[in-house]
């Protein structure tokens, strides 16, 4: 007899079992369960805490970075409130904390360091975005990291305009709320109440969308903007709760400070970056899902694929970036050939790597990966495309004789028949052929 969370799954994802539930409910379920499951097989939380792990070793330096960029302009003095800010669930120790940070970033002298000193110091902090960007490309699917070049440049611009554009926009804010014309308009009722609750739903708005950037920016695939701000709603509203029951649990923790003495507001710290960044990591994971809805099934493991599916989808993505090249149109997207072929993101991802592999793609330096023939279509063969595909980046292992030479000679007999009818078939003239006419009723 099945247990009651069979039950519930099969009602979910094999309406089949029972009665079908609305197809809203439904899908609410479905997006749930998927979600919960991430959770409890445990890949977030460890890389929850790997980032726990940098963080604690990249603040200082990130902090120092951004001091420095931020003291140039003259609104260095707004780094400290916005700490406190992230900090405040600590409770009364957090001004302690803020303090010591702050303090630890004020009496770093990049000049006295020197240009090692000054690397170490670019290197701490951009191993913490690094990060970030492996956690939210595992939960994209994603296997292609940035190109080295791609990834620095784009790093240090979040490490040094980032923090100028958020204080920019909270300043902006500010003088928006304070100035005269607000102050008017809050002593007009009800026009006040709604003054009064914009104010208090800033900070929401303002977590909601330094998550929506994050979920779009990071991730070294094109990721669209509704996803990622419904990601950042859930994630914003649940950071924000949670901050406020967190300050709670600590004002309670009087047990932890007679056992732990000095250590606890340590030890609160890091309970607190790890929520912190579980949280991160599920709104990235919901923006996924409803990015990619074809990925909400029972198990997050893509079905294995044989291998008559992988040449199928690495042949249909090189005649697809083909045609586009031969036809003068723009090179597709990661995510365009995900949608077009209709593939699991990882088995695309997988072939991409190996047509890359043998030289037959090239990817441009946009973000998400834009695809070119990496050779001249003219110049390929479709049999040696074929073949390549079929090689995989790894060479056949050569086993014990003569069982080896028997299997290999069988998979050449097997090729065979193809190379006679398309021996001299190029892939542009393969790309360039009429559609097939549809078949007749009755053929």
């Amino acid at each position: 007899m099945p247990s009651p969370l069979d039950r519930v799954k099969n009602q979910l994802f094999d309406p089949q079992t029972g009665r079908p539930l609305p197809p809203l409910v439904a899908r609410g379920g479905r997006l749930l369960w998927v979600l919960v499951r991430d959770l409890l097989e445990g890949q977030l939380t460890m890389r929850a805490m790997s980032l726990v792990y940098t963080t604690l070793l990249s603040l200082v330096p990130m902090l120092a970075l951004a001091f420095s960029v931020l003291k140039a302009l003259g609104v260095h003095n707004q780094l400290e409130p916005l700490l406190a800010e992230a900090l405040a669930p600590l409770g009364p120790r957090s001004v302690d904390i803020t303090g010591s940070v702050i303090g630890f970033v004020e009496n770093i002298q990049v000049g006295v360091l020197g240009s090692l000193g000054v690397a170490l110091l670019f290197y701490t902090a951009i191993s913490m975005i690094q990060k970030i960007e492996n956690s939210f490309n595992f939960i994209w699917r994603v296997e292609l990291p940035r190109p080295f070049s791609q990834r620095v440049g784009e790093y240090l611009a979040v490490i040094t305009v980032g923090p100028v554009l958020v204080f920019s926009a909270m300043g902006v804010t500010a003088s928006l709320l304070s100035s005269d014309i607000v102050l008017r308009v809050s002593e007009i009722q009800p026009l006040g109440y709604l003054v009064s609750s914009l104010t208090k739903a800033l900070p929401y708005v303002l977590v909601i969308g330094a998550f929506t950037f994050v979920y779009v920016f990071i991730p070294n695939t094109r990721v669209r903007i509704l996803p990622a701000l419904a990601g950042g709603v859930a994630a914003g509203v649940l950071w924000q709760t949670a901050s406020l029951a967190f300050a709670r649990f600590v004002a309670g923790t009087s047990t932890y400070n007679a056992v732990y003495s000095g250590f606890a507001i340590f030890l609160l710290l890091l309970i607190w970056l790890y929520v912190g960044w579980l949280i991160l990591l599920t709104g990235c994971q919901l923006a996924f899902y409803l990015q990619n809805p074809g990925h909400i099934r029972v198990t997050r493991v893509a079905p294995y694929l044989a291998s008559r599916g992988a040449e199928y989808i690495a042949l249909a993505i090189m005649v697809q970036v083909a045609r586009a090249f031969v036809k003068g149109q723009p090179a597709p997207t990661t995510q365009a050939l995900i949608d077009d072929i209709k593939g699991a993101p990882e088995h695309v991802h997988r072939q991409l790597a190996v047509l890359r592999h043998h030289g037959l793609l090239a990817e441009t330096a946009a973000k998400g990966g834009a695809w070119l023939p990496g050779i001249d279509p003219e110049q390929v063969s479709m049999v040696r495309l074929w073949r390549l595909v079929r090689s995989g980046t790894e060479p056949l292992p050569r086993g014990r004789e003569p069982v080896a030479g028997q299997v290999l000679r069988l998979l050449d007999d097997a090729e065979a028949p193809l190379e006679a009818p398309r021996s001299s078939e190029t892939l542009r003239q393969f790309v360039l052929q009429d559609d097939p006419p549809p078949a007749t009723p009755g053929a």
